[in-house]
């Protein structure tokens, strides 16, 4: 923006009929337009809690995506993400393949949420000692539910993520108040997100700036 706006200056300074007060007054506004591009990375942090409520452009990016709307959209969501802690290794390959996923989670007799299985725990429990895949039950290599970390629908996405990161983990379940497993989320759904909410931010801004839809977005 900055340069096409210098560009702009600059071949109105040329034209004959522009006289100094003119010239003084674009002078300000480039001044002020270039101060607000320098800036916008701060407006965008600070605009959730330092602009009025109720406009649409401060309401616009209050909106901050949590794990369920990471969920709606994951491959996940449409799917059965769970495997009986019974099954054999066998049959979480062939879901992991069949859903091209890295991760089930497993339940117990009941049906509630007794651990997760991951292509990682294929990998170092299974096929690095030697072990049959038919001959191995799932609750023999899978991750505990008391080792487990998990997060809520009502979680952000950026929480979802510091989890993931502090634990170096690819996967989270998502479960609801009383504990009861609703969702799986993914690295690869929350960066998605993420990129997805970047991208509505900077188009908002950019509005902002070139004075598209006035000061509350381009619609």
């Amino acid at each position: 923006y900055e340069s096409h706006f210098s560009k702009q200056i600059k071949q109105t300074h040329q034209n004959p009929s522009f006289d100094k007060n003119q010239s003084r007054e674009i002078n300000m506004l480039s001044r002020a337009a270039n101060t607000f591009i320098r800036k916008a990375p701060a407006v965008a942090r600070t605009a959730r809690t330092s602009a009025p409520m109720g406009s649409r452009f401060v309401g616009t990016l209050e909106e901050i995506p949590s794990a369920k709307t990471a969920w709606e959209k994951s491959c996940y969501f449409e799917m059965d993400f769970t495997i009986p802690e019974e099954s054999h290794v066998f049959e979480a390959i062939q879901k992991f393949a069949a859903y091209d996923i890295g991760c089930l989670v497993t339940t117990d007799e009941d049906g509630k949420i007794s651990g997760v299985i991951s292509e990682r725990d294929y990998i170092s429990k299974m096929a690095l000692l030697g072990r049959k895949s038919k001959e191995t039950l799932v609750k023999e290599i899978s991750t505990k539910s008391s080792n487990l970390m998990t997060a809520t629908p009502h979680d952000s996405v950026d929480d979802c993520m510091e989890k993931m990161l502090s634990k170096d983990i690819r996967h989270l379940p998502l479960l609801d108040d009383d504990g009861h497993v609703v969702g799986m989320l993914s690295v690869k759904d929350l960066v998605k997100t993420m990129l997805q909410e970047k991208d509505e931010t900077i188009k908002i801004l950019s509005d902002f700036a070139t004075g598209k839809g006035g000061h509350f977005g381009s619609d």
